[in-house]
């Protein structure tokens, strides 16, 4: 297989930044969610209004910042208002049309764990915590999630569940009266995967170039459902590698030394 002339990484971050809508209102998570909401802004998606949970509104920032308390992400916003009004307020109220998510753990109806691996009460790792994760899972119109896919993330049983995708499937989120439509796409760096309209259930779509339908089975914890017609991912276009590589090469600069 001849080498590819982007990588893995910038592969997965491309294909996450198409899913965005131009114009779209976008609450970002920190890390593959933020570049990939950045690249989109930064390419077709000129007119989305990025949100942070720190509050602030339709930010700009020139790097990727290293966390939602970076002074690029308010310096560059068009509002900062306070937490409690961003998630009572935009949040909750149904005002924001995506939600952009990462994940340690997934599971095969896309709940997901930010918490702990292993037990909870003596863990092998203390992750970062749910931060806004589970209310964005909750209450946004739409979401996504961007992960790096591996049998130790995509799990038949998830160590803690922090947020909650589709629940165990079927009609489990209208039973709870969440008002999000839940996960619509999993993006990772082999392929992506949607839920199945009836089961819930997630489903391989597509395959990034070069990578096979079996590989990303090998790197799945439980028995993956497939398309019946899997498509292949449009590689990068000169433009995109561009733009997300001026953007990484910034950051890096920027945070040199504060990382």
């Amino acid at each position: 297989m001849p080498e590819q002339p982007y990588t893995a990484d910038e592969m997965m971050t491309i294909a996450a930044a198409r899913m965005v809508r131009n114009g779209a209102t976008l609450f970002v998570g920190i890390g593959l969610p933020s570049a990939a909401a950045n690249l989109a802004r930064l390419t077709h998606a000129p007119d989305t209004v990025l949100i942070y949970e720190s509050g602030t509104i339709g930010t700009k920032p020139n790097v990727l910042p290293l966390s939602i308390g970076d002074g690029e992400l308010a310096e560059t916003a068009d509002a900062v208002v306070a937490v409690p009004e961003m998630f009572a307020y935009w949040l909750q109220g149904g005002r924001i049309d995506l939600g952009f998510l990462g994940a340690a753990q997934i599971d095969r109806f896309a709940n997901i764990n930010t918490t702990v691996i292993g037990d909870y009460h003596k863990p092998s790792t203390r992750l970062p915590g749910a931060g806004g994760a589970p209310e964005i899972a909750a209450s946004c119109k739409e979401v996504l999630i961007t992960l790096r896919q591996n049998r130790r993330a995509f799990v038949e049983k998830l160590d803690f569940v922090t947020s909650a995708g589709h629940l165990d499937g079927g009609d489990a989120r209208a039973k709870l009266r969440l008002p999000g439509k839940g996960p619509v796409a999993v993006i990772t760096d082999l392929g992506i995967m949607t839920p199945d309209p009836v089961t819930k259930e997630l489903t391989l779509t597509s395959v990034h170039p070069g990578i096979t339908a079996e590989a990303v089975t090998v790197a799945t914890g439980w028995a993956l459902k497939m398309a019946p017609a899997l498509e292949t991912t449009a590689p990068p276009t000169q433009r995109e590698l561009s733009v997300l590589r001026d953007l990484q090469a910034r950051t890096a600069k920027a945070h040199a030394g504060q990382a």
